[in-house]
């Protein structure tokens, strides 16, 4: 776990620096969402956005907060849990600057139990993030911890095939399950690959059955898992926008998962 705690620091240090370049890029759009804007994604609207309002919701990993405050602006009651201390300064500056009724808490997912004690009916979190995590053991314990029964537990994240890629996402490079950590030199971000900022990322990926097991064995009840051929995001190299304004990797466009969304259900 010493290990896992200078990964969780440097990974914190790069979250930072991505802060920083995120607040301004295109690809958030800040602007554009403080006038009103909605930064979820169909596929959420579609399984998630009936069933939040006058729910409390839990967002873990929520990075400066644009999706926690866009279900805030959906009628739900939120609060927002990010490793990254720059993320969340500017969470609750936006917050306070367009008065939403939003709290958020700078710590460790697996440490949360430590630092918020509240129970929630909806516990939420959305691409890339689970990637950051050694132990979907323990993450499935913090958020068993937080749900009140009969509240449910909602992913939307990429698919692991999708991490198997190279960087230019060419060739399989990475294994499909979790066979330890994965350290990345990387320069730039998704947001903006031309970005003057370089630091180092220590990942794990988590095949679907890690994910759903994880979850069954803590008497959760999946309800649905869904698989998308396509990401809602441009933030992978060499893809293809479709006519649908998703995209898809060039010559794999159909033929892979790209995202996954999944409902499970505390007894």
């Amino acid at each position: 776990m010493q290990d896992h705690e200078q990964y969780f620091e440097s990974n914190r240090q790069a979250w930072n620096l991505r802060t920083e370049i995120h607040k301004t890029s295109a690809f958030y759009d800040v602007e554009q969402w403080k006038n009103g804007g909605n930064s979820l994604t169909a596929i959420e609207l579609k399984e998630l956005g009936n069933d939040v309002s006058g729910k409390k919701m839990l967002h873990l990993q929520c990075h400066f907060g644009q999706d926690t405050m866009s279900w805030a602006r959906l009628g739900a009651e939120v609060t927002g849990c990010d490793l990254s201390d720059k993320a969340i300064d500017y969470a609750r500056q936006l917050a306070g600057e367009l008065n939403i009724p939003a709290q958020f808490v700078c710590c460790n997912v697996y440490d949360l139990p430590e630092n918020l004690d509240e129970r929630f009916d909806i516990v939420f979190t959305s691409y890339g993030t689970i990637g950051w995590l050694p132990d979907l053991d323990r993450w499935a314990g913090v958020i068993d911890h937080f749900l009140r029964p009969g509240g449910f537990f909602y992913i939307a994240e990429f698919h692991p095939v999708v991490w198997m890629f190279d960087e230019e996402m060419t060739a399989f490079k990475y294994p499909y399950h979790n066979s330890g950590v994965i350290e990345t030199d990387n320069t730039g971000s998704y947001a903006d690959r031309y970005a003057d900022i370089s630091y180092k990322d220590y990942g794990w990926n988590h095949s679907l059955s890690e994910v759903v097991n994880s979850l069954a064995r803590r008497g959760m009840r999946i309800e649905f898992l869904n698989e998308y051929p396509f990401s809602p995001f441009d933030c992978f190299s060499n893809t293809v926008k479709g006519d649908d304004g998703n995209y898809r990797i060039r010559g794999l466009e159909g033929i892979i998962p790209m995202v996954y969304s999944l409902k499970a259900i505390k007894p």
